[in-house]
């Protein structure tokens, strides 16, 4: 098969922990021809398709020059229809700004042309990470979504330790914890809120985030056996890997499995191959599902090979 990853520059992956190399990896294992470009090389023009430059990747083996361009890549300036591959990956990372929602857009065009795009764009954009989770409350702590400051301090009030977060974050960026004491509140609401401007996350604290933030991987619907716990260090509360947390894979619990084994089908369902469920102690916190990311600790860690499942459930899917 012929597959386009739609990525972050490859230059930039940490091959080391990089969930899409781990993908690209077993790919190429199994003969899959490897294609790839970034969310800003996509285009329309009437009378054609959605197409993309193209780099024809082949992978080296070693580090740091991981990859080579193949010499059967297209002219460096040549067009190719999204169409034309077999199976098309949107894994850009996050933040889901507004050129994120273009380019699922112009996926969503792809498909109507004959593409096949994993995770489907229309459900990647109806799915944003932190408001996928109001639609299974049963599994959430007490939530307020809001752009009003005082009903913020409302919820605070009421529960006291509480965890305030931007939708639009990524990796533990600007989340704050204030405690029962209210320190700084005004000043933090301000901040996100932009008196009343953006809207704002707020969730009661959980103390079982000491034990770590819990990323379930589900592919096809169905749970891995392994999550990796991600334990905040130090003073941090937390658990990103990209704020310093600490990954540790563990065996799912029943919990975990309860919570992924509802929601999972119901997500892939509408298309999305590839979801991470963000568990801490027991309550749903986030559904990751732009470019869910984990496989390379958890394989490493349990001998669980995630790749290797995923790819697997992408032929299945493409078949």
């Amino acid at each position: 098969m012929r597959l386009l990853f739609v990525a972050d520059p490859l230059e930039t992956f940490n091959i080391k922990k990089d969930s899409t190399f781990a993908m690209m990896r077993e790919a190429a294992r199994r003969g899959h021809a490897l294609f790839a470009c970034e969310a800003k090389d996509l285009m329309w023009e009437r009378g054609a398709k959605v197409a993309t430059h193209v780099r024809a990747v082949t992978l080296t083996g070693a580090k740091p020059v991981w990859f080579t361009e193949a010499p059967a890549a297209p002219a460096p300036r040549s067009r190719v229809a999204l169409a034309d591959f077999d199976a098309v990956l949107m894994r850009k990372d996050p933040p889901f700004d507004s050129e994120y929602f273009y380019a699922t857009h112009l996926l969503e065009q792809a498909e109507r042309e004959g593409a096949r795009v994993v995770n489907r764009p229309a459900a990647v954009r109806n799915h944003p990470e932190k408001l996928a989770i109001l639609e299974f409350p049963q599994f959430i702590a007490p939530t307020l979504v809001t752009r009003d400051p005082e009903e913020i301090k409302r919820f605070h009030a009421e529960h006291g330790d509480v965890i305030l977060k931007p939708l639009d974050g990524m990796g533990g960026a600007g989340i704050f914890r204030v405690g029962s004491d209210g320190m700084n509140l005004g000043s933090i609401v301000e901040t996100l809120n932009g008196r009343g401007e953006y809207t704002v996350m707020a969730q009661r604290y959980l103390p079982e985030i000491v034990r770590g933030d819990k990323r379930v991987l589900v592919i096809a619907g169905k749970p891995m056996p392994f999550v990796l716990a991600r334990i905040p260090q130090g003073n941090e509360i937390r658990g990103n890997l990209a704020a310093g947390g600490v990954g540790l894979a563990q065996p799912i619990s029943a919990r975990d499995r309860e919570i992924a084994e509802h929601i999972g089908p119901v997500l892939a369902g509408r298309g999305l191959l590839l979801i991470g469920i963000d568990v801490i102690g027991d309550s749903v916190t986030e559904i990751n599902v732009t470019s869910p990311t984990c496989f390379q600790e958890i394989t490493e860690q349990s001998g669980f090979d995630v790749a290797k499942v995923f790819v697997d459930a992408l032929e299945s899917a493409l078949a």
